[in-house]
Formats: C-alpha cells, sequence, structure tokens
C-alpha cells in the first residue's frame, strides 16, 4: 500500500470521527446553537456531544453525576440548563473549558452544600440558579472568582448562615440580586449586611426565613421600606420573625407593630438623613449627610469629597461653617442651595495597605413646591354674595321713608338709595347731612351727584 492509500486513508478516518464528534446524540434535538435533551430519562449526560452549541438543555432527568469531561469539549457553551435532576454534587474541574458560561441553572436538584471549588473558573457567568435544593452550607469563598456575577438565587434551602462578608464592592461590582428568601436562618449579621455594596443591599431578599425579632433587624428593615427597596415593597407581608423562637407565631414586621413599639428608629424632623442611596432630591433648605461607604474595612482611612461647587473637601481644609465632615469620611451639608446640586465623589485611601475606594452620589436640590392657591373657596364666598345682591336686588321693597328724596328713577334705584340713605342716617353730629341718588347722564350713563339735604 502506498503513502498516497495511507494519505486517503487517514483523511477518511479524520472525516468520520469529526462528522461523529458533531452527531447530535440520540434523543435529544439539535438546532443551530442549541441542544435541548430535556425529559428524555435520562441517567447521565450524552457521551458525545457535539462542540458548536452554545445553549444546552439537560433538564427534568435523572442525572445525578456530571463527570470532570462531561463538558470539556464545548468551548463555546454560553448557558446551561440542569434544573430537575437528581445531581447531589459537583465533581472538581467540571467548568475548566467553558469559562464563557453566563447562564448556570441547577435548581430543582439535591445539592446539600456549595463547595469552594464549584464554579472555579467562571468569571463571566452573569446568573447563577441554585433555588429549591437541600443546600444547608454555603462555603466561605463558594463566590470568589465569579466578578462578573448579576443574580444569585438561593431560595428554598435549609441555609442557616451566609458569608455575606465575601461580597464585597471590588469583587462582585455587578451583582444587583441576592435571594436568600425561603430558608432557616435565624439571624443576620448586621454588621455584614450594612456593610455590602449599596446595589446588593437593594437586591438583597430575606423574607420567610425563621428570624428571631429584635430591634435592630426591624430598624435596618425599616429603613429599607423607607428607602423602597423592591424586596420590602414586594413582599411586604412575608418579612415575619418569631418572639422566643415560636415558629407557630409568625410577627409580621410591617403589620405587627405593636410588638416594636419600643424600638427606636424613627428620625425626629430636625434629624439629618444620612442618604446610602447613588441618587437623591432634597429641596432647598434640607439637611443631608452623605456617607462614604466603600468596601474598604480598615478604621484607619481618609477621606476626600470632590464637590461641584466646593472643589475637594477635607478634614484638614473644613473652614466653611456650611458643610461638616466627620471622622467616618460622612459629609454634611447643613443647609443646602441650588449650587449644591450635581455628583459627589468620595475617595476613601487606606494608606498601610496601598487601598482606595470611592463612592458616587448624585445630589438633586430642588426649590419649595408652592402652594396651589386653592380656588374653590373664592369661588363659594363669590357665588353666595352674588346670591345675596341678586335676592336683594330682587325682594327688597322701594324706600318709603318721608325724609328720601327719591328721584324718577326705576325701583332698583329707589331700593339703593334708601339702603345708602339709611347708612348716612345714622351719623348724628352732621350738620348738613347729604345722601346720595342716582341720576341719568345725558347720554345714557349714570353718574353719582352728592346734594345737599334742604
Amino acid at each position: 500500500m502506498t503513502s498516497e492509500h495511507f494519505h486517503v486513508l487517514f483523511l477518511l478516518l479524520f472525516c468520520v470521527l469529526h462528522s461523529s464528534e458533531q452527531t447530535c446524540p440520540s434523543k435529544c434535538l439539535c438546532m443551530s446553537d442549541t441542544v435541548r435533551c430535556s425529559s428524555v430519562g435520562l441517567h447521565k449526560p450524552p457521551q458525545s456531544l457535539p462542540s458548536f452549541p452554545a445553549n444546552l438543555d439537560l433538564s427534568h432527568n435523572h442525572i445525578t453525576w456530571l463527570e470532570p469531561n462531561t463538558l470539556t469539549m464545548m468551548p463555546r457553551l454560553e448557558k446551561l440548563w440542569m434544573a430537575h435532576n437528581e445531581i447531589r454534587t459537583l465533581s472538581r474541574n467540571l467548568f475548566r473549558n467553558v469559562s464563557g458560561l453566563r447562564l448556570l441553572d441547577l435548581s430543582s436538584n439535591r445539592l446539600q452544600m456549595v463547595e469552594q471549588h464549584y464554579f472555579h473558573g467562571l468569571w463571566r457567568l452573569e446568573e447563577l440558579r441554585l433555588f429549591n435544593n437541600r443546600i444547608t452550607q454555603v462555603e466561605d469563598s463558594s463566590l470568589s472568582g465569579l466578578s462578573s456575577l448579576k443574580k444569585v438565587y438561593f431560595s428554598f434551602n435549609q441555609i442557616t448562615y451566609f458569608p455575606f462578608f465575601s461580597i464585597q464592592d471590588h469583587t462582585h461590582p455587578f451583582l444587583a440580586m441576592l435571594d436568600l428568601s425561603s430558608n432557616r436562618m435565624s439571624s443576620l449579621p448586621l454588621d455584614d449586611v450594612k456593610a455590602l455594596p449599596q446595589l446588593v443591599q437593594q437586591g438583597l431578599y430575606t423574607h420567610n426565613n425563621s428570624l428571631i425579632c429584635n430591634c435592630s433587624m426591624y430598624a435596618m428593615f425599616w429603613h429599607w421600606s423607607l428607602r423602597e427597596y423592591n424586596s420590602i415593597k414586594d413582599f411586604t407581608d412575608e418579612h415575619t420573625c418569631n418572639v422566643d423562637g415560636d415558629l407557630q407565631r409568625p410577627i409580621r414586621f410591617f403589620r405587627d407593630k405593636r410588638f416594636f413599639r419600643n424600638c427606636t428608629v424613627e428620625r425626629t424632623v430636625t434629624e439629618p438623613v444620612t442618604v446610602l442611596l447613588s441618587d437623591v432630591v432634597v429641596f432647598v433648605g434640607d439637611r443631608v449627610r452623605l456617607d462614604c461607604q466603600t468596601s474598604l474595612s480598615s478604621t484607619n482611612l481618609s477621606f476626600t469629597w470632590l464637590s461641584p461647587s466646593r472643589g475637594f473637601i477635607t478634614q484638614s481644609s473644613m473652614d466653611d461653617t456650611l458643610i461638616s465632615m466627620f471622622p467616618d469620611g460622612t459629609l454634611e451639608i447643613h443647609a443646602t442651595t441650588i449650587s449644591d446640586s450635581g455628583m459627589y465623589l468620595c475617595t476613601a485611601v487606606d494608606i498601610k495597605q496601598a487601598l482606595n475606594g470611592t463612592r458616587e452620589v448624585n445630589v438633586t436640590v430642588l426649590l419649595p413646591a408652592s402652594e396651589p392657591f386653592n380656588t374653590g373657596y373664592t369661588t363659594l364666598i363669590g357665588c353666595m354674595v352674588t346670591l345675596v345682591l341678586i335676592l336683594a336686588y330682587l325682594f327688597l321693597t322701594p324706600c318709603r321713608c318721608s325724609f328720601c328724596k327719591q328721584p324718577p328713577v326705576h325701583s332698583n334705584q329707589g331700593t339703593l338709595s334708601c339702603i345708602l340713605s339709611s347708612f348716612t342716617r345714622e351719623q348724628p353730629n352732621i350738620d348738613t347731612l347729604k345722601h346720595v341718588a342716582f341720576r341719568e347722564h345725558p347720554m345714557g350713563e349714570e353718574r353719582i351727584e352728592w346734594i345737599p339735604q334742604s
């Protein structure tokens, strides 16, 4: 057999192997960039998955285990659905060749814990679904390295503790939803929760847990309600707690307020508002505080504010009586003016560790809204006066008193003459008493003349 024959044979073998790799697995449906193998009774993934799909659906099967090389030949994979299976754990390096994965759905399985190595290498992952499993523990660094993460769902599990401290500005800058609802947490590490990035706080869902009632937790939820976070607005009645651990008598934070009457959370009218939002709207003359809360946790920080109207502001350069700066970096404007509107940038610097963090707050100062002129009362009074004058015009009899000299005019003019004459009659000490008479002008107009009494 010549070398040419070997060459032809090699090409044929390569074509056969290549075509087998791209063959759609049995029981699956393959189309353009998607392979769908859901609800076909699989107990393990197909042996030969094609390399072209960006979407792989293996949901609603009986899969219990994924081999480390299951996804090795699928470098284009972006979305993986594994929901409604029987997976109990994930092997190491399972996702080592699919770093472009953006959606991972492992909901409704039998996972019992989330280990540190589970999602290693998925730095482009944006959405992680782990709800409705049997998870009791989430290891501290299990979400580390997921720098593109936007949404994480841990609801409907058995989690009693979550490492909130592992979520920081520089580790998860895009995280906007952290759903921990319907678990078994009896308390929340309030200091760690309050230190979360503001975007995470706005999207933190903790309702339907086994929380023990206390004033600190009530105060936190109350402030979230004041800032109209969606987690509070959408699940107001589901935010409950238990008194003395009694799970049979849940207390609703926002309905059963009598249980929290001794908790001091409401501020007085003169107390300044500490702004934790990225955008704030105030009126001229309001007193407001802008916090400089960043991801840095050191107690030895220096703070610098860049103000749109006052330039750079530091504690050492404070010479303005209209503003104050606190040791924690909070900037207070005593009485806001229109010129205080704009973007405020705070920079926190840790000199020892050579780290810095920034925070931006956009402030809008509005003029006080003027009270609308209420024309209802004035209209009513005008109608009543008009009605009285019309009744007087129609029903008052002409004056027949002897001292009224009625000119030869209509009866309504005589009536008015009588009324006006009665006013002059009540002045007894005037020698030359006068009264008013109405006469017709030659041109058809009316004029008033003062005629001395004879």
